[in-house]
């Protein structure tokens, strides 16, 4: 067990703090994080695309786990240490990514987790929520949108225009780390809008980011990768309970918050002023972190 450290003297970029990096047996190993008491209720914690654990901040993992929380977070596929492929040559389906998921827990002898999902690790909650909610005592679903459309559903507002072309052209190469740590806090700049950008403490997570990845332009094989069988369902089969966060600013999925919370049958939702598309800032952590307390109270030891 790694104890809890004190959040107070952990910075957003200070990984080492939350203990050793493990990794799961078999093929495709995949390098995780564990820190608190394995009795108390376990967080699982799901990046967006392309994104290391490093992304969810160690601060706010120190925060969790200092409320009484197992926190859990992992290295997605071609990012971090986990099993990295070429660029432009996944070896692996995009449901192969979100049942990645699953393997973590059962490295850890975890039957049933609480699941937090951020982007595009959000709609993997939801796919996981809706095949196996035996393992989801409860879903909080980050800066995200539907992951499955219903034929009444209504449209969903698009994207802010200054986002057109984001992701267009090639990545920084991958032997000039001040290119690539450039290049992810310019697309977290982007992403935030008019949120709270903290561009010192988001270099310095990318600077971790970076130094631990086996490839750093490797996450954009998650935009290749064929999708895999896919996961049927709409999100009123969700029976999980479910809180959905989103940011009012959030330029990339425009309230998309309120019509997912609508959707799912009994989920509630937390609108966070002043944040955009992004991990949720320290300034909200006043709001945010006794909500997710709060749904992840349920016992998973057992």
């Amino acid at each position: 067990m790694t104890r809890p450290p004190d959040p107070s003297s952990v910075g957003p970029a200070d990984g080492d703090a939350l203990g050793p990096e493990l990794f799961t047996d078999g093929a495709a190993p995949l390098c995780y994080q564990a820190v608190g008491d394995p009795a108390d209720p376990t967080i699982l914690l799901l990046g967006g695309v392309a994104s290391s654990m490093d992304w969810w901040p160690a601060d706010l993992c120190a925060a969790l786990a200092a409320g009484g929380r197992r926190v859990v977070r992992y290295d997605h596929r071609d990012t971090g240490r986990s099993a990295t492929c070429p660029p432009g040559a996944p070896d692996y389906t995009s449901r192969d990514l979100t049942e990645d998921a699953l393997r973590v827990l059962d490295d850890l002898g975890v039957v049933r987790a609480h699941l937090v999902g951020l982007s595009a690790g959000a709609a993997m909650v939801q796919e996981l929520a809706l095949e196996h909610p035996d393992r989801v005592a409860s879903a909080t679903l980050m800066s995200t949108t539907r992951a499955f459309a219903g034929p009444d559903d209504a449209a969903l507002a698009p994207s802010a225009p200054e986002l057109a072309g984001l992701w267009d052209g090639p990545s920084p190469d991958p032997g000039d780390t001040d290119a690539l740590i450039d290049a992810v806090v310019a697309d977290d700049r982007a992403l935030t809008g008019r949120g709270d950008f903290d561009e010192s403490r988001t270099r310095a997570v990318a600077t971790r980011a970076v130094a631990r990845s086996i490839d750093a332009t490797a996450g954009t094989n998650h935009f290749a990768a064929e999708p895999g069988a896919p996961f049927e369902g709409t999100l009123a089969d969700l029976t999980v309970p479910t809180l959905v966060v989103h940011g009012s600013e959030d330029p990339l999925f425009p309230g998309h918050g309120a019509a997912l919370a609508a959707g799912i049958p009994g989920a509630r939702l937390l609108v966070l002023d002043g944040v955009g598309h992004q991990v949720a800032p320290p300034s909200s952590w006043d709001v945010l972190l006794p909500a997710l307390l709060e749904q992840t109270t349920e016992d998973t030891s057992r």
